[in-house]
C-alpha cells in the first residue's frame, strides 16, 4: 500500500474520530457534570424522547420513498423494504465510519438489482443536493425570523461582535462582490485552461443531475417527500423540547412563537453542524444545538444535557435499525438461496 493511500485512509477515518474527540472535550470543558446528571436522571420526561425516536424512523421511511422515485426514473425498482433498510443501514454505518453509509447503500442496491453503481450514485448525489438546498432555505428563514435574538446574543461576545462588524462593513461586501467578479472572470476568460475545464465539467455534471429532478416523472411527489423528511426532522427536535422543563418553558411563551423559533434556530444550526465529518454527528451536532439554545438563555449544563440525551436517543434507534437491517439482508439472502435451490 502506497503512502498516498495510507494518508487517504487516515484522513478519511481518523480525522472524523479526532474531530469528535476534540469537540466533545470542548463541549464538556465548562459543564457542571453533577448538574447535568441531575437533569438527565430527574428532570426528563422520557416519553417525549421515545416519541422523537419514532418520528426519526418515519423520516427514514420518507427518504426511502423519495429515493424510490429517483431510481424508478432510471428503471431500477428494488423492493421498498430493501430501500428502507438501505437508509437504516446508511445512518447506522455512519455512526462508525462517517460518509461510508452513502457508498454502502448505493453498493447494496447496485448488487441487489444488478445495475451500474455509477447510475445509483448519481441519484444519491441529487438526493444530497436537495438536502443542501433545504438547509440553505431554512437558514435564510432563520435569519429572518430570529435575527433580533441572534444579534443580541452575538453582541455579548468578542467573536460575535467581530462577526457582526464584518457583516455590517461596506468594505467586506465590496470585497465579496470583487471576489465573485474575479471568479467569474477566471471562468469566463480562462475557460480553455485545464483546471477551469475540469471544474466547469464537474459543476455542469452536478447541475444536470440536480436539474433532472425538475423533469423526472413524480417530481411533485419528490418535493412532497422532501418537505416530509425535513418536517420530520424539525418535529422530532421540537417534540424533544417537551422532555425538559427548561425547553418546555420556551414552548409556553407566545413571544417566542411557542418554541418554534428557538427550535428552528437550534435545528438549522445542528443541520449545518452535521456537515462537519464526525461519528454520527457527535460533537458538532451537540455544540450547534447548545449554541442555539444558549441564544434563548439555556445554560451550558442544560444545553449539554438536552443535546446529549436527544443524540443518544437517536443513536440507540439507529443501532436498533442497523441490527434490523442486518437481519433483513441475511434472511433475504437465505430466502434467495433456497429459491435458487428449488
Amino acid at each position: 500500500m502506497t503512502f498516498k493511500k495510507i494518508l487517504g485512509y487516515l484522513l478519511r477515518w481518523l480525522l472524523p474520530l479526532a474531530l469528535t474527540v476534540v469537540l466533545v472535550s470542548y463541549m464538556f470543558r465548562k459543564v457542571d457534570f453533577s448538574q447535568m446528571w441531575s437533569l438527565v436522571t430527574h428532570g426528563v420526561d422520557y416519553w417525549w424522547i421515545l416519541a422523537a425516536m419514532g418520528i426519526s424512523v418515519l423520516s427514514h421511511v420518507c427518504r426511502a420513498l423519495r429515493w424510490r422515485i429517483q431510481l424508478d426514473s432510471l428503471g431500477i425498482r428494488p423492493p421498498l423494504m430493501a430501500l428502507v433498510c438501505s437508509i437504516f443501514g446508511t445512518y447506522a454505518l455512519n455512526l462508525v465510519f462517517p460518509r461510508l453509509g452513502e457508498v454502502w447503500r448505493c453498493t447494496y442496491i447496485s448488487r441487489l438489482e444488478k445495475k451500474p453503481f455509477t447510475e445509483i450514485v448519481g441519484t444519491m448525489v441529487a438526493d444530497r443536493l436537495m438536502d443542501t438546498v433545504m438547509v440553505l432555505c431554512l437558514t435564510l428563514l432563520t435569519f429572518v425570523v430570529a435575527a433580533p435574538a441572534l444579534e443580541s446574543f452575538l453582541e455579548r461576545y468578542p467573536v460575535g461582535q467581530g462577526a457582526l462588524a464584518l457583516v455590517r462593513s461596506p468594505h467586506a461586501w465590496t470585497g465579496l462582490i470583487g471576489g465573485i467578479l474575479i471568479i467569474w472572470a477566471i471562468f469566463h476568460f480562462g475557460r480553455e485552461t485545464g483546471p477551469v475545464k475540469k471544474t466547469r465539467q464537474w459543476i455542469g455534471g452536478m447541475w444536470r443531475g440536480f436539474a433532472s429532478l425538475a423533469t423526472m416523472k413524480g417530481k411533485w411527489s419528490f418535493l412532497a417527500y422532501t418537505l416530509a423528511i425535513w418536517g420530520c426532522y424539525f418535529v422530532q427536535l421540537y417534540v424533544a423540547f417537551f422532555a425538559f422543563d427548561f425547553t418546555r418553558a420556551l414552548c409556553s411563551e407566545a413571544s417566542l412563537g411557542f418554541g418554534l423559533v428557538p427550535c428552528l434556530v437550534a435545528f438549522v444550526l445542528s443541520s449545518i453542524g452535521m456537515a462537519i465529518p464526525s461519528n454520527g454527528g457527535l460533537g458538532p451536532w451537540n455544540i450547534a444545538v447548545m449554541f442555539g439554545l444558549a441564544v434563548y438563555g439555556i445554560s451550558d449544563a442544560e444545553g449539554t444535557a438536552f443535546s446529549m440525551l436527544q443524540w443518544s436517543g437517536q443513536t440507540v434507534m439507529l443501532i436498533i435499525l442497523g441490527i434490523y437491517t442486518m437481519a433483513y439482508i441475511a434472511l433475504s439472502k437465505k430466502g434467495n438461496a433456497e429459491a435458487a435451490d428449488k
